[in-house]
């Protein structure tokens, strides 16, 4: 926060913040966000599946979380929430990790960036399913039926996140045109 932010009120996990007339929230327990587009040898997307309350609704995501939000490892690197996050979620590891830059994700709401990194070489080491506080559903889909896919996966209730376009956008450079 700068010297003219004035916070007018902070929750264990979000800030709401004034700069100017500007209110806008922030993260207060995480030094950063990463987001994974996982991609399997045989090409396969993997992705995960759970409920979002504040939409109220089933939501399909890549594999994203929080870094630093661990007690004790507060200035945890980018990199390493990010394989953390993979594993955790969706029971991979990847033998090959990329940054690929970062982006804003709601600008007009919160200061959030995201760090996007690209996983591949993936090795299924567990079942996933994210933390004791989470309900997450692993989709493991083939890149040639992943629209659809998406497409019935909306038409039963999910609502698709917005960081799956940019996802197969990078992803589709790793996919020979015949997949």
């Amino acid at each position: 926060m700068s010297e003219a932010d004035e916070t007018l009120i902070e929750t264990r996990f979000l800030r709401l913040v004034k700069r100017g007339r500007w209110e806008f929230v922030q993260r207060a327990n995480a030094s950063g966000v990463v987001c994974l587009f996982p991609l399997t040898r045989d090409y396969r997307v993997i992705l995960v599946e759970q409920f979002r309350p504040p939409v109220n609704a089933p939501v399909i995501e890549f594999p994203a979380g929080l870094a630093g939000d661990i007690a004790g490892q507060e200035d945890e690197q980018l990199e390493t929430a990010a394989l953390r996050e993979l594993e955790e979620e969706t029971g991979y590891t990847a033998g090959r990790i990329s940054s690929l830059g970062s982006t804003v994700s709601s600008a007009g709401l919160s200061d959030e960036a995201v760090q996007f990194f690209l996983a591949l070489d993936l090795e299924q080491v567990s079942e996933g399913g994210g933390d004791e506080s989470e309900n997450i559903t692993v989709h493991s889909v083939p890149f040639a039926e992943i629209e659809d896919w998406l497409n019935a996966a909306e038409a039963r209730g999910c609502l698709l996140d917005a960081r799956i376009y940019a996802g197969l956008y990078f992803l589709s450079k790793h996919v020979p045109a015949t997949s």
